[in-house]
């Protein structure tokens, strides 16, 4: 990261994972532009928590299954901090359908949030991106990916293409940007689940632990000091992608 301009957007930065990578990066010595869309207060909170440990952070609200506000938000950072530097696509949808259930709402929300709006977010990344420097982009995936079920369907799909997005801009955006995504499996119980169904689920992986904080952080960390490394996945998730401790059939709650 030599020479790099340090100025990170990350989305959905307000909660769970998006804010363990902002604070983290944010001690490293990283501008942080939080993006958020309901969980305004919390990004608030998040930078003012920041600037007052001495870091740079602004808050910018966006829905993600807008167009508009999408195509937005990059020029918006910019005007108000600098170029940034690095794009991390961390916000979700995560919403159950199936194959019979699902409609062209919940297949639009999920394609737009997970999928359309990393697409253009690092379009917009790549015109704006320094050539004397080198570029990065983070999309957090979900382990499923490489463990296709049919539980959750469209978001499946969506996430999955992301896996193809990051492997293809990998080649189209090399050498200039490097792109990567991490696969994290369980690491905080979603809204659907109790305690019961989440400590369930990690307890099923091969290696039986439940994933920290500090793992996503430190893998992020790999990511941005590792230069020769672009269009790999990695998977943080206990073991979980390998499938056979937690077959498709289970009937824990995810």
């Amino acid at each position: 990261m030599t020479n790099h301009p340090k100025i990170v957007l990350i989305t959905g930065a307000a909660v769970r994972i998006g804010k363990w990578i902002a604070e983290s990066m944010a001690s490293d010595g990283w501008s942080v532009a939080l993006h958020c869309n309901t969980n305004y207060k919390a990004a608030e909170n998040l930078a003012e928590k920041i600037r007052g440990q001495g870091g740079i952070a602004e808050v910018f609200r966006a829905n993600l299954a807008c167009e508009d506000d999408v195509e937005k938000l990059i020029p918006q950072v910019v005007q108000s901090m600098a170029p940034i530097s690095c794009l991390i696509n961390n916000a979700s949808t995560f919403e159950y359908d199936s194959s019979e259930s699902a409609t062209r709402s919940s297949w639009d929300l999920h394609m737009e949030v997970n999928l359309r709006a990393p697409f253009v977010l690092s379009q917009n990344f790549s015109k704006i991106s320094n050539r004397t420097t080198q570029g990065i982009i983070i999309n957090i995936l979900d382990q499923r990916v490489w463990n296709i079920t049919p539980h959750y369907m469209t978001y499946t799909i969506s996430k999955y293409g992301l896996w193809a997005l990051t492997q293809s801009l990998a080649l189209d955006l090399a050498p200039h940007i490097r792109v990567n995504a991490i696969g994290p499996g369980p690491v905080l119980p979603n809204q659907r689940q109790t305690n019961y169904d989440f400590n369930k689920q990690w307890e099923n992986t091969p290696l039986k632990r439940q994933i920290s904080s500090e793992e996503i952080t430190n893998t992020v960390k790999y990511i941005l000091n590792t230069p020769s490394l672009t269009g790999q996945m990695l998977a943080i998730d206990s073991g979980q992608h390998l499938g056979w401790s937690m077959p498709a059939t289970s009937e824990l709650v995810e």
